[in-house]
């Protein structure tokens, strides 16, 4: 049985090399590539996701793990080999329930669709996303009834990012979430003592940015001999190899937390990344447990630690002599409560921490309806600016500031959003249980030595792989089972401090 287990990872092994060609062919996309290359890219991202799927599901894979699924290795082996074994299974199991034709429409397809996007976008014409979106969704319902056809069409799509969740346990929280992050936005927004955000709204020049942010990302732990920071319309964070994970932000000189706080975001990403078991990389017990997990800790990096008062007695030396003439008057206490300010805002990627979450119950409530077929492509914008409306008190006045601005939908990603949110939430109850084991964390950050608090998340949340789903994870790690409180409990003392709330 060890040979045969040794011959199930070095499929999965293979597979994911070739996956990785997949990722920089995105990664490439996106930050690199010609505007005019966009059609042929949809041809060979077709083409790679073909042999990827041919080497996860060849019938020798599925032999070795049918044989492995039943052998005592798989009950009595060490925790990493038993989870290796039934998460191989499992998904080998959902793969090899997909056509070859619908993997390779759905790769060609998401790939012109991003490109349709960034058009759309640029334009603010909808009309030119509508169709791409139209047969997006329908590919993915496709897929949702062919991996997982006895459940939910979008619990089975948000199963690729979220492993185990159910949308109506999901919506659950959000629901409680959602009234007591509406009290506090209504509390902070109409509080006499408001922090005053025009400080971030200075002239910050994109060269200054550049090497600013750089030394920031170096010094929380991101490693640059195993990585990169590049530009793109819309951050993210894509891994090619145990030795090569890529961060992205876009760059605005008039509002330093645009690239600040997006690469905060995406090396918190990143440093989830690099501290993956590097021996299992390419099986189970060498991937993230869930996207959910995953924002967890982009947003504790960008939002817990980034926004803290510690951190920035750390770094307000470092942003003014990068930014001498912006910030020549200011005190590191001025541009921290200036980042404390809550004011509803279109744009869910520069939205502040607490209405952050709106923006993405809003997206997981839309894009569930047009999945189930109760809410229609062509009725999204109408849809959208009604919600937002009501949401926000506040209507776009464009497509490019409303439904356009995301990324998501035209690639493929839907069943994505939620785990933002879910994220946040593990962040505030990952956070809290570091700083209950670290008492001096505080001083450490304001000395700019953030190894305590990266050493704890490597243990508590890195090494463990994919070991555990979600929450199990969050309570492992905290002592606690992952709820909404810890989020709820940890805007209500940090803003509402900030707004002069009792």
């Amino acid at each position: 049985m060890d040979n045969l287990f040794a011959e199930a990872c070095a499929n999965g092994r293979q597979a994911a090399v070739l996956a990785s060609v997949e990722s920089l062919l995105g990664w490439d996309e996106r930050t690199l590539m010609p505007p005019q290359a966009g059609s042929y890219r949809a041809e060979q991202a077709a083409a790679i996701a073909m042999l990827v799927h041919r080497q996860r599901t060849s019938p020798q894979q599925g032999e070795r793990l049918a044989r492995l699924a039943d052998s005592p290795l798989a009950r009595n082996a060490p925790a990493d080999v038993v989870a290796t074994i039934r998460l191989l299974k499992h998904d080998y199991d959902k793969q090899s329930r997909l056509p070859p034709r619908l993997v390779e429409e759905l790769a060609k397809t998401c790939v012109e669709g991003q490109q349709a996007w960034a058009a759309a976008r640029a334009e603010s014409s909808w009309p030119k996303l509508a169709p791409w979106l139209e047969r997006i969704f329908a590919l993915k319902r496709e897929q949702a009834a062919c991996q997982l056809p006895d459940r939910d069409p979008y619990d089975a799509l948000m199963d690729d990012y979220e492993p185990g969740a159910r949308w109506t346990a999901v919506a659950e929280r959000f629901h409680r979430l959602r009234g007591a992050i509406v009290t506090l936005v209504q509390d902070c927004v109409g509080a006499r003592q408001r922090p005053d955000d025009a400080i971030l709204k200075r002239h910050y020049p994109v060269a200054e940015q550049k090497a600013f942010v750089h030394e920031v990302a170096a010094r929380i732990g991101f490693d640059f001999g195993r990585g990169r920071l590049d530009t793109t319309d819309h951050p993210f964070c894509s891994t090619m190899g145990p030795d090569d994970c890529r961060i992205t932000t876009r760059w605005d000189e008039n509002f330093l937390p645009t690239a600040l706080f997006g690469v905060l975001h995406e090396a918190g990403h990143g440093l989830y990344e690099q501290g993956l078991p590097r021996g299992w990389y390419g099986l189970p017990p060498g991937e993230a447990a869930s996207l959910g997990i995953h924002e967890s800790q982009s947003r504790l990096w960008e939002n817990m630690v980034g926004r803290s008062p510690a951190f920035w007695e750390w770094c307000f030396p470092l942003a003014r002599q990068a930014f001498p003439e912006a910030l020549g008057g200011a005190t590191a206490q001025d541009v921290q409560r200036s980042l404390m300010a809550v004011t509803p805002s279109l744009i869910r990627v520069e939205a502040d921490e607490v209405t952050y979450n709106l923006h993405v119950m809003m997206r997981f409530d839309l894009e569930r309806a047009v999945v189930h077929g109760t809410l229609q492509v062509a009725d999204l914008p109408e849809a959208w600016n009604e919600r937002f409306a009501k949401d926000f008190g506040i209507r776009p006045p464009s497509a490019a500031e409303g439904v356009l601005q995301d990324i998501h939908w035209s690639g493929g990603l839907i069943g994505y959003f939620p785990t933002y949110t879910l994220g946040n939430m593990h962040a505030a109850q990952l956070m809290a249980a570091a700083e209950r084991d670290l008492p001096e964390l505080e001083r450490e950050i304001a000395a700019g030595r953030f190894t305590g608090l990266l050493d704890w998340m490597r243990r508590h949340v890195h090494q463990k792989g994919r070991l555990l789903e979600s929450e199990p994870l969050v309570e492992a790690a905290t002592g606690s089972p992952a709820a909404e409180r810890w989020l709820v409990e940890s805007l209500r003392r940090r803003y509402g401090a900030a707004h002069g709330l009792a």
